[in-house]
């Protein structure tokens, strides 16, 4: 059976929310992730895909630019791998989203509010355990929200499903809501059919999005570059199964060195401890460390804790 393709992948995502034909599944993924004073009913789609000019567009055509009726600007990426400086990436596509709107003569007056929607299939925040954050200027002491027109949203697809183990009914006990059901499209495609939605995703615009995925293909350009954007989903999904095995292997290695069986419960300890320093560095949740190394989380809070004040000595 043909594998299908992954929507997570910036190449088939933009294929399925980029164009024309689709922008009713645009405007319901950007209505499910702003609040009601952005809410969008019609919007122009300022660079759609086009895959005529893939071949010498292919490094800067992945994001989404789009316009609202009342001049609202959106972005809207996937970002499939965490890279150095991705917060200052962010700022700076949405610096360009803003000025772009001015021509030289023109008036700031014109200008219209800009918001920037990253999803992330990586944890960029690990301080908090939602998936979405919202992020606006405000004053320090009051949170008076001043500069109206900057809004970033990040959607961090791992803290909504990261068990590639889950079942469907497992997914479908998460979604309350549309963001919801448009994340659980994004993470576990493969565990849905179109035509057997259950209660909680059975939506028109699922049903569009899933009917897409199964009819895309890809020209030769188009997949070299998906097949090599999909090999870091494949690396990625291997990792936490290298740390669990690892983890036990050492563990045992170090119980028989010293000679004792309790060593080999020490030994399983200590390899869990360092496992644990190292995907906190990789920005993995608390909870995420805790099922991958089954450290109490109060061991694992303390460590995190610790390495927040290492990195701001």
């Amino acid at each position: 059976m043909t594998e299908k393709i992954s929507p997570r992948v910036d190449i088939a995502f933009k294929k399925i929310f980029g164009v024309d034909e689709n922008k009713d599944l645009l405007i319901s993924l950007i209505n499910s992730i702003v609040g009601e004073e952005d809410q969008v009913k019609e919007l122009t789609l300022l660079n759609p895909y086009n895959p005529k000019n893939f071949k010498q567009d292919k490094l800067s055509i992945l994001d989404i630019k789009a316009k609202g009726k009342d001049g609202k600007r959106f972005n809207i990426e996937i970002q499939i791998s965490d890279e150095a400086d991705y917060d200052k990436r962010a700022l700076y596509y949405w610096g360009k989203l803003y000025t772009e709107q001015l021509k030289v003569t023109e008036d700031y007056s014109l200008l219209s509010k800009a918001i920037g929607i990253h999803i992330l299939n990586f944890t960029s925040i690990p301080q908090v355990d939602k998936y979405h954050n919202v992020f606006h200027i405000k004053e320090k002491e009051t949170g008076l929200l001043y500069f109206k027109d900057l809004e970033l949203h990040t959607i961090e697809l791992k803290k909504f499903s990261e068990n590639a183990r889950e079942e469907l009914v497992d997914i479908v006990a998460k979604v309350t809501n549309s963001l919801d059901m448009w994340v659980a499209f994004l993470t576990r495609h493969d565990l849905l059919n179109k035509d057997h939605l259950p209660v909680g995703l059975d939506s028109p615009v699922l049903r569009k999005a899933l009917d897409v995925l199964d009819v895309m293909n890809f020209g030769e350009e188009e997949r070299e570059v998906y097949e090599g954007q999909l090999k870091w989903l494949r690396i990625e999904a291997n990792t936490l199964k290298k740390y669990e095995a690892k983890g036990f292997e050492e563990g045992i290695a170090v119980g028989k060195a010293e000679g004792k069986a309790e060593g080999i419960a020490v030994g399983m300890e200590e390899k869990a401890l360092k496992i644990a320093k190292e995907l906190i560095a990789k920005g993995m949740t608390i909870e995420e460390i805790c099922r991958i190394t089954e450290l109490r989380i109060d061991v694992v809070q303390k460590l995190f804790d610790e390495a927040v004040v290492t990195s701001i000595t």
